[in-house]
């Protein structure tokens, strides 16, 4: 089979929150995709109930074979509990309950460790890995920043974060005031220096922003819709996973639209903005990523959905198994 023929290798680095897991569905439903390993970052999670019930999921969808491992990143401003705690109850879903933790853990297998050996792998091998990162950065620029050759071994890197025209995520009542300003998204906000970070090291890191996921939003139709296929075993965990959150507005297909960019279908999201761009990483305005007028490297910023339908028809159809 030539290299042009294989599935695309790629790193999923995830915090563990419940869009992740379904972004994992999705994940493993394209035949495209072969998954190489799971970094989690405790960061939209808990770290110990993130990993148990990351291995329940790995058991769920057959995947023992997959490195599944715990970064040890740190952020500079941390996920409230109240998001934080969605792990906890993701594992309490009746799909998940014939599955039980990893008795060997902890201590959990270091995520930067796997990075190191996946991306040499990837040099040496010529076949440059994809990165899906749904949360935030850390872990793959610390790697990067302690040994840049690694660079070699990354061919794209795929980021959901930041918000650029619209308002950012952080919720008053769930921070204090005097640092819930207007334009962070959390997974910027978490760790800015870190995205600052990727700017200076990557280019064309394919961004979706808040901007796109605000258009991605956990319809009433595409929950009926699931509900109405939960023959499939992919359909019903998505279904009971986003049963959690049906209640809560604001909870996006954050990740899953992230994820959905794999797929390779020019007809789902318009054509990205090419910009410079800056982080804000102290002060109150911290987290907040703007076009740049300076210098540096371009990035891709996919803004829009080209079309709606054909994003909801495209998951729900990968989710008929």
């Amino acid at each position: 089979m030539s290299t042009a023929t294989l599935p695309v290798p790629v790193i999923f680095n995830h915090s563990a929150a419940i869009d992740d897991f379904v972004a994992t569905a999705l994940l493993l439903s394209m035949p495209n995709v072969e998954l190489k390993g799971i970094v989690v970052t405790n960061a939209d999670c808990v770290a110990d109930p993130a990993m148990e019930v990351s291995w329940m999921v790995h058991q769920f969808f057959g995947l023992e074979h997959i490195p599944l491992t715990l970064s040890n990143a740190r952020g500079w401003n941390a996920f409230p509990w109240e998001y934080r705690s969605d792990c906890i109850r993701m594992a309490g879903i009746d799909i998940l309950k014939p599955f039980s933790k990893n008795v060997q853990w902890p201590p959990y297998p270091s995520g930067e460790d796997m990075l190191v050996d996946l991306l040499r792998a990837a040099i040496r091998d010529q076949r440059p890995v994809k990165i899906l990162a749904t949360g935030p950065i850390t872990a793959v620029t610390n790697v990067v920043k302690a040994d840049k050759s690694l660079l070699a071994g990354i061919g794209e890197i795929i980021w959901m974060g930041g918000a650029i025209d619209v308002p950012g995520n952080l919720d008053p009542k769930s921070i204090p005031l005097q640092i819930a300003n207007t334009h962070a998204e959390w997974n910027a906000f978490w760790d800015p220096t870190a995205v600052a970070d990727m700017f200076e090291l990557f280019s064309k890191v394919r961004i979706f922003p808040l901007d796109i996921t605000d258009k991605a939003r956990i319809t009433p139709g595409f929950i009926a819709s699931l509900k109405a296929q939960q023959q499939y075993p992919y359909s019903d965990f998505v279904y009971q996973a986003y049963a959690l959150v049906t209640d809560e507005p604001f909870y996006e297909m954050w990740n899953t639209c992230a994820t959905t960019y794999l797929a390779g279908r020019d007809d789902i999201f318009a054509p990205p903005e090419l910009a410079v761009l800056s982080m804000e990483q102290y002060g109150f305005e911290q987290g907040w990523i703007q076009r740049s007028a300076g210098k540096g490297s371009q990035q891709e910023i996919y803004l829009d959905l080209a079309s709606p339908q054909n994003f909801y028809d495209y998951i729900l159809q990968q989710l008929k198994k």
